[in-house]
């Protein structure tokens, strides 16, 4: 699977009890990704950060939250990504969804070892 040089980058912002179909939200967005051949998608965990609503979600100890914030990067072709969006929006009930034009600098598999 090639990339395009000139390509997006789909950014979901999300909290970690987001869920869709009774499943964590985030990996039901990884795997519809995967499913629809996008070139490869990653789920980063936020130790702090808050929304729209303001609520402060923090991993602090004094301040358990067992919804601290997730943000989901793929990369991709426009036109693959645009063809990803209306399918993530019937998915995602609440959060942030940006898009910005990225350069491929190298997209390669790592060596068997």
């Amino acid at each position: 699977m090639q990339i395009p040089n000139e390509a997006v980058l789909l950014r979901i912002f999300i909290g970690e009890s987001d869920r869709w179909e009774h499943k964590p939200l985030c990996e039901a967005i990884v795997l519809k990704a995967r499913e629809l051949h996008l070139a490869g998608a990653t789920v980063l965990r936020g130790p702090m950060g808050f929304g729209k609503s303001s609520r402060l979600h923090t991993a602090k100890i004094l301040r358990l939250s067992d919804d601290l914030p997730l943000v989901i990067e793929i990369v991709d072709s426009e036109e693959k990504i645009n063809t990803f969006l209306p399918v993530l929006g019937r998915m995602i009930g609440g959060g942030l969804i940006t898009l910005e034009k990225v350069k491929v600098i190298e997209y390669r598999a790592g060596e068997e070892r």
